[in-house]
């Protein structure tokens, strides 16, 4: 494991006894004081939101009809197609999301249409198609009789084809919850979250869980109809969730909670679902952990599409009650898993062969191709080299003559701009913010490579973020704390994921016994190419706890004195807790493995809350514009440390205007200062425009060679128009406009585009990263 990433420790809160009280009455056999430093690290510092956080029965679930308009017209096409004898044609996706949303299309649908007539499902192949909507499945659909489909996790994007579907008389309902286009698509409905403000509680809703919504508005509509509970469902959208990279929160986490309770009764001696029982039979796993699916259902239902391409039958295997076939599918998606494993580390170990050869100190993103990669676990891998090295991480298959490849980001990047500020070097693309696909032309990658770092370093520049990440450990533990009552406090924050990391152990000046590695075991106790590292852990407490090392060899860990980093789990086949080993590192090689994330702890967070529900206990400073730059915030971090007082970040999400739009409203007011006479202060201009000093700036220069000349007297500005132009100045830059002209709008609106990307970022930056700067800031002064 390279060691690219200094680690750093979260420090030791001081929290109120009542907090820990509150807490504590979770678990009745601890005192909850780990599960209490947790939830207050990561922001949960409310009792009654912890009340809702931890217990499902106490959150109140949105209704799916909080989509709007958009699930109203969805219910109402789907009813005239019930009513009208219509079939439906559920599209797809290959992915662990896609296959389980799928399946609750097809059970959930199925209860209002007839699975043997009016009800179809169509996957895309892995290998032979890509994500979403094509053509030529549209075509194969329409000439079958079909003229309505459904998506799920897919569709958001496929503007060519949902048009081509229109013109051919078909009717879309796109339930997805990847990134929008510009445009909407001429379809029926569009439900997908990212049309929703960030803190909507649907805001981070995964494919499966907008199907789920969609099947949840026709019980409510229909409720006579359907025989099968809708609760049967939340199984399959707890796997779906966990095994996808959303943030579990709001009606996400709720769902994920849920379905957890809903997967534990797969353990009976009759099982709802003998396909997701013999899952976990294989994977020996009990399925009432969140881990049952990250690291057992999810990734064999993935290594479906990964190893065949064609991930049709994972929507049977989850939704068959048939136990004979469903031991076949299962057993089948095992040797699938098992391949997947040995294909994954040999890609690992290539791609970390050309990474040693590279200059990582100059690298802001990873972007490598090779003709002999598997296509199947590009994602995976990416995902563990960006996790590794602290990059977002781009690896491609070039061996059609093509480059297609998967992408995962890291450090909160926008991964999907990232990419698609190159999409004239793409052949296609699509994603979120945290992982996409793409495919290009091989002799675009250079510069694409080329492209992507330059632009990911000047951003990383603009904004003060550093290259690279570091390790960070949650809580300082020894070997003696290990064991039950440290796991059951830390499995009241479960379900974990992103926004809710799985808590990191860092345990100081231990050693390690009993180190032996071996190639773990299919079902058929055939030995496979994918290595594990089995250990005994000591510290000077006397005590010893059982680890594992996933994908390492006994050679990786040091001799002697060590710290590591871990994560405490239970193995469930052998009946016992055990740590997963994250990172270790000799005491005598890392004196920095132990260093404290310095913080202040007079930071309030108030960025999702609505103005009325602003706390008005105690002086507070209310910072209520989102900063551009970190020496803006820099100046209320001073500011609140002189006045002794709170900073409450209480800005709302930044506003999405195009950037046209504030050119135009620039011109207008320009005009009507003009011809008014009037005079207005500067900061009635940035307030009313919502830019900042930079982009107005630029803006007063653009307004010049349309004739208009800036004045300013005692704090005042005023604007004139000396030589109109015929041109109208209110439309982007045109031919018509002379080249300084068209070149001033430019600039000005480049100006505006990033200050609003720069927005979204400062937006995003978690509460332990400002509470760090804001040390740093306290320190220097």
């Amino acid at each position: 494991m390279p060691d690219v990433a200094p680690w750093q420790l979260q420090p030791k809160a001081e929290l109120p006894e009542a907090f820990i009280k509150a807490v504590a009455q979770y678990m009745p056999d601890s005192s909850g004081m780990w599960a209490a430093q947790l939830l207050w690290q990561r922001g949960l510092q409310d009792i009654e939101t912890v009340r809702r956080f931890i217990n499902p029965a106490h959150y109140v679930p949105a209704s799916p009809f909080a989509f709007g308009d958009e699930m109203e017209w969805a219910i109402a096409r789907l009813q005239k197609a019930r009513e009208q004898g219509e079939a439906i044609a559920i599209w797809g996706d290959f992915d662990a999301d896609g296959v389980t949303a799928t399946s609750v299309l097809w059970e959930g649908l199925g209860q209002f249409f007839s699975q043997e007539e009016k009800l179809v499902y169509t996957i895309p192949n892995r290998f032979t198609e890509s994500h979403g909507l094509s053509i030529a499945g549209i075509e194969r659909l329409v000439a079958q009789g079909f003229r309505v489909i459904v998506t799920c996790d897919t569709g958001s994007t496929n503007l060519r084809e949902i048009e081509h579907a229109r013109e051919l008389g078909i009717d879309i309902i796109v339930t997805d919850h990847h990134t929008l286009s510009e445009t909407r698509p001429p379809v029926v409905a569009l439900i997908n979250p990212r049309s929703l403000p960030p803190d909507h509680p649907f805001a981070t809703l995964s494919g499966v869980a907008v199907a789920y919504k969609l099947v949840e508005a026709l019980y409510e509509t229909l409720p006579q109809v359907p025989t099968q509970p809708l609760e049967d469902l939340l199984d399959l959208v707890a796997i779906g969730l966990i095994a996808d990279l959303v943030e579990l929160k709001g009606d996400c986490r709720y769902l994920a909670q849920r379905g957890i309770q809903q997967l534990r009764k797969n353990r009976d001696a009759v099982p709802p679902r003998p396909g997701v029982a013999k899952l976990l039979e294989l994977c020996q796993a009990s399925g009432d952990r969140p881990t049952d699916i990250s690291f057992g259902i999810g990734p064999r239902i993935n290594a479906i599409s990964r190893i065949h391409g064609d991930a049709r039958f994972g929507v049977e295997l989850l939704t068959s009650r048939d136990p004979i076939r469903c031991q076949t599918l299962a057993e089948e998606t095992e040797m699938a898993n098992t391949r997947r494993k040995a294909l994954q580390r040999d890609v690992v170990t290539q791609v970390k062969t050309q990474l040693a050869q590279q200059d990582l100190s100059t690298t802001a993103a990873i972007v490598l191709a090779d003709p002999q990669w598997s296509p199947g676990v590009l994602g995976l891998v990416a995902s563990q080299i960006a996790q590794e090295y602290g990059r977002p991480t781009i690896l491609l298959n070039t061996e059609t003559g093509t480059a297609r490849g998967s992408a995962r980001s890291v450090n909160n990047i926008d991964l999907y701009r990232l990419v698609k500020q190159q999409e004239h070097l793409l052949q296609s693309f699509g994603g979120h913010p945290f992982a996409a696909g793409m495919s290009l032309p091989v002799e675009n990658l250079p510069l694409f490579a080329e492209a992507i770092n330059r632009q990911l370093r000047q951003e990383q520049f603009a904004i003060g973020f550093p290259l690279g990440a570091t390790l960070e450990a949650d809580l300082d533990v020894t070997v003696a704390d290990l064991g039950k009552s440290l796991f059951r406090e830390l499995s009241v924050l479960e379900p974990y994921g992103l926004g809710n990391p799985t808590p990191r152990l860092l345990l100081r000046n231990c050693w390690f016994e009993r180190v032996w590695n071996r190639n773990i075991q299919d079902f058929r106790n055939r030995a496979v190419r994918y290595i594990r590292t089995v250990f005994e852990i000591r510290d000077d407490t006397g005590s010893r706890f059982d680890g594992v090392w996933w994908g390492h060899y006994k050679d990786e860990i040091p001799s002697g004195r060590c710290d590591a980093i871990a994560e405490l789990d239970y193995n469930a086949s052998k009946n016992q807790f055990e740590i997963r080993l994250i990172a270790v590192r000799s005491c005598s090689d890392s004196p920095e493995a132990l260093a404290v994330t310095p913080r202040v702890n007079w930071i309030l967070d108030w960025r999702t809350q609505k103005p009325e529900a602003f706390s008005d206990d105690g002086p507070v400073l209310k910072m209520t514009q989102c900063p551009s730059r970190w020496d803006e915030l820099n100046v209320w971090f001073r500011r609140a440390t002189q006045e002794g007082t709170q900073l409450a970040l209480a800005y709302p999400h930044p506003t999405e205007r195009p950037s046209i739009d504030v050119w135009q409203d620039l011109v207008g007011i320009a005009k009507y200062l003009s011809r008014t006479g009037h005079t207005v202060r500067r900061s009635q201009i940035l307030d009313k425009l919502g830019i900042g000093d930079r982009p107005l700036q630029l803006g007063f220069y653009a307004l010049k060679p349309l004739g208009f000349v800036v004045t300013a007297n005692d704090n005042q500005l005023g604007i004139q128009q000396a030589a109109p132009v015929e041109t109208a100045p209110s439309m982007s830059p045109e031919p018509s406009l002379d080249t300084e002209a068209t070149q001033c709008i430019s600039r000005f609106l480049e100006a505006v585009q990033e200050e609003q990307f720069r927005r979204r970022f400062f937006y995003t930056v978690p509460l332990e990263t400002l509470q760090a700067m804001a040390a740093r800031v306290k320190l220097d002064t």
